[in-house]
């Protein structure tokens, strides 16, 4: 076969003892039997990273981050070194490099540097002296104050980061993540027992998941995969077997302010005809949405966005977006359901739906508010927001639809050839679900009577995102009370919860009678799957299964590629086992992974 040039990473338990590191090395000196070059890139051994921040507490609460550095990078030094005296030992020629060394330059925050560049030279010149170069993950080197060189660590996942960029700089045909279990999992199978193994997996795709909590690959990763189209393989330390593959559409040439800054958002798309349907003051009980999304699809009706939110009172109201070409068709379909439940009804079509899309852009608050802040400086007011981790959506006029495309464009920098005008979603052989995550470290939050106005939903995430806080998702609610004002519900991390309260009340302090509410305490459980667009009734089957088990929806949230519905926390785990059994995403035997860590957990 001919020779690739390889980058495979292996974690730390791969690394975990002596024996560990010699079955490594045999399994590298195959692929070179194979004739591949290959850089590999490893872990810590273990525990090592644990063992060695319980030291530093031992000594202080508050070690200065540049020490943590130094502390943390020793670990993979160890394992480059034995690894490759394993190798030598076995015949194969090999040489340690520290990340310094091999030339990963970051930005010189300590702790959670971004990489802006690698210098490939010194490993190309080893690989063409034949020899396999072992590199350290999770460490770089800034040029500091003054150019002085500096240790820095990438952060949470850094080895994973390190290998997919060394894979991007040095154009190599495949990054091969090595791990405890045999790939990526339709969901986490100690939640469900026949969580199946997929053969493959968009990156956008995969950046939903593990955004929702699916710690096989770390975002950023599959972030750089995605950018530059990078072929990432995840695959069993302890088998054979072929592992997930991760696909990505297109590769950008490499960035030349940094390879992992530049802008987040590399493309921006535009959905004209779109008609805006909103039911309000239904019951809130199981299987309402089931119903209303199952008729719609029975009538052949493909529903784009759907909100849900829940108000005092106990009754939903449920908005939706479908082709205007659609518009009369799902309002009747619509009034038949609320017919024999009650509610309102109110429909209006002239509407455009505008995206921006890009790796990441919920992990990076001052996206969601810089779009929502660029449209209402044109005094543009959205009418619905929908958002993930590779989209942000809002519907607004289509009056407005010009003018707001190259507001955005001018504000995200982005050129005419990145601008998707109405492209066709019917051509995709995408399956509609591929995974599905639980999620339980959110919270729920909403802001009662905010103005109805332009730049209002802005100033809610600026605020946020100034505090370095990212929604999960955002929900307008359709509803106006008596004096015009609105509410927004939002998703957060739990851990960001308190600073919330503060980074708002500025903001509320401005805005009469508006105050901050709790949520009950919740549990997120999403769909995420590529053909979802093109596939009529897939929201509805998903509520069909919560609905089914008795599960109640609090909140629904959609975007593109992922259906998100807030459930009580209770509820969590009997609705991701009801999920993946209503898109029948279990096999028939019962999976078991080796190993600790799971695919997708939460």
């Amino acid at each position: 076969r001919p020779m690739a040039l390889l980058v495979q990473k292996f974690g730390g338990t791969s690394v975990g003892s002596v024996e560990r590191i010699q079955a490594v090395a045999e399994r590298i000196s195959r692929s070179r039997d194979d004739g591949h070059d290959v850089v590999v890139v490893v872990s810590a051994m273990g525990h090592t990273t644990d063992e060695l921040t319980g030291l530093a507490a031992a000594i202080t609460d508050t070690p200065p981050q540049r020490e943590m550095d130094m502390l943390l990078a020793s670990g993979e030094q160890v394992s480059i070194a034995l690894l490759a005296m394993a190798l030598n030992q076995q015949g194969v020629a090999a040489v340690s490099m520290t990340g310094p060394q091999v030339g990963i330059v970051t930005e010189s925050t300590h702790g959670r540097a971004r990489i802006l560049e690698i210098r490939t030279d010194r490993i190309r010149g080893h690989l063409a002296e034949g020899r396999v170069v072992v590199v350290a993950g999770f460490q770089g080197t800034s040029s500091g104050v003054g150019g002085v060189a500096e240790i820095t660590t990438l952060g949470r996942g850094g080895s994973d980061t390190s290998a997919v960029a060394l894979a991007a700089a040095l154009n190599a045909d495949a990054c091969e993540i090595y791990t405890d279990v045999p790939g990526v999992l339709s969901t986490d199978p100690r939640k469900v027992a026949d969580a199946q193994l997929m053969d493959e997996i968009s990156c956008d795709e995969m950046l939903e998941l593990a955004s929702l909590g699916a710690s096989v690959l770390h975002p950023r990763a599959v972030e750089i995969a995605r950018n530059y189209g990078v072929l990432m393989v995840v695959r069993s330390s302890w088998s054979d077997a072929p592992g997930t593959r991760l696909t990505s559409r297109r590769g950008r040439p490499l960035n030349q302010a940094g390879l992992e800054l530049g802008s987040p958002v590399d493309g921006v798309e535009q959905m004209d005809h779109q008609a805006v349907i909103a039911l309000s003051h239904i019951p809130d009980q199981p299987g309402i949405a089931a119903r209303l999304f199952e008729t719609l699809s029975g009538a052949g009706i493909n529903v784009d966005l759907i909100i849900q939110s829940t108000h005092e009172g106990s009754s939903n109201d449920i908005t939706f977006t479908v082709a205007e070409a659609d518009l009369e068709a799902a309002r009747s379909v619509s009034q038949t359901v609320l017919d024999s439940l009650g509610g309102e009804l109110a429909a209006e079509g002239g509407m455009t739906k505008l995206s921006i899309s890009g790796a990441g852009i919920m992990g990076r608050p001052g996206i969601a508010a810089g779009l929502f802040h660029c449209l209402s400086q044109q005094g543009i007011n959205l009418r619905l927001i929908a958002t993930s981790e590779v989209k942000v959506s809002c519907v607004i006029d289509a009056d407005s639809g010009r003018k707001a495309l190259q507001a955005v464009q001018e504000a995200f920098d982005v050129a005419d050839a990145q601008v998707e005008l109405n492209p066709d979603l019917s051509s995709s052989d995408e399956p509609e679900v591929r995974g599905v995550a639980l999620d339980r470290d959110q919270a729920q939050l909403s802001v009662r009577h905010v103005p109805d106005r332009p730049g209002t939903a802005a100033a809610l995430c600026s605020a946020l995102a100034e505090r370095g806080i990212s929604l999960d998702a955002i929900v307008q609610s359709e509803r106006q009370h008596g004096d015009g004002s609105r509410d927004i519900s939002f998703i957060l991390r739990k851990e960001d919860r308190s600073r919330a309260d503060v980074a708002l009340a500025p903001l509320l302090a401005q805005w009469p009678g508006a105050a901050l509410e709790e949520g009950e305490s919740i549990a997120r459980v999403s769909a995420v799957g590529a053909g979802m667009p093109a596939t009529p009734g897939t929201a509805g089957r998903m509520f069909r299964a919560l609905a089914d088990a008795g599960i109640n929806i609090a909140l629904i949230a959609t975007s593109e590629i992922r259906t998100s519905c807030v459930v009580a926390e209770q509820d969590g785990v009997a609705a991701l086992q009801a999920v993946h059994a209503g898109f029948g995403l279990g096999g028939q035997e019962q999976h078991t992974a080796q190993g600790s860590a799971s695919p997708l957990d939460s």
